[in-house]
């Protein structure tokens, strides 16, 4: 790989990682179905290739669906974050160590198990402080909205990563900056109780 395109892989990994924290599948699913059918060019390291077949495309858009769908479901919610405190690492450093096309697969997994791993650890914690401070104020019931949210943020993350890779890290700092505004503003609020029935 060239200097360039070694930037623009890592940029790819780096967005596609940060997607990750915020829901497991979604992320790899795209970059699955993008390497498959040729998408801005992607091509997977030759050990990952595996992430484009049928069946792991099959597997990723089931897995995708049960999760966005049980991400709305209270107290399933807190499952899946404290489930994802290891799955999404997993998926964070897979992300990148795939995109590391020409790479040696030893140097790929051991970057996308230092690089990956971590930041998609760092926006799951985000998300799921976010996702406590909301449990506390509102009782859970903003939480499929914050959901919602988080799955768009994924979406958007992950295909600006793909065709776009160069904005990742405005785009990574701004969403570090907007989780941790909204989990600071929530901690701060009162809880608001549910009103009496009289």
């Amino acid at each position: 790989m060239s200097p360039w395109e070694l930037t623009l892989a890592l940029l790819l990994g780096v967005g596609l990682s940060a997607s990750t924290g915020l829901n497991t599948f979604l992320p790899l699913l795209l970059l699955s179905a993008a390497a498959k059918f040729h998408v801005a060019g992607i091509t997977l390291n030759g050990s990952f290739g595996w992430l484009a077949s049928d069946t792991a495309i099959i597997i990723l858009i089931v897995a995708c669906i049960l999760e966005i769908i049980a991400d709305k479901v209270p107290a399933v919610d807190h499952f899946l974050d404290a489930v994802g405190t290891f799955g999404r690492p997993i998926a964070g450093g897979l992300a990148m160590a795939s995109v590391l096309d020409g790479a040696d697969p030893v140097v790929a997994a051991v970057v996308g198990l230092i690089v990956g791993s971590p930041i998609s650890l760092g926006f799951h914690t985000l998300k799921a402080g976010t996702r406590v401070a909301s449990s506390a104020v509102t009782f859970g019931c903003a939480n499929p909205v914050i959901s919602i949210v988080e799955d768009i943020i994924s979406l958007g993350l992950s295909v600006l990563a793909i065709f776009v890779p160069f904005l990742v890290p405005v785009a990574v700092l701004l969403l570090v900056w907007l989780l941790w505004k909204v989990g600071h503003r929530l901690a701060a609020a009162p809880a608001q109780p549910p009103q009496a029935m009289g």
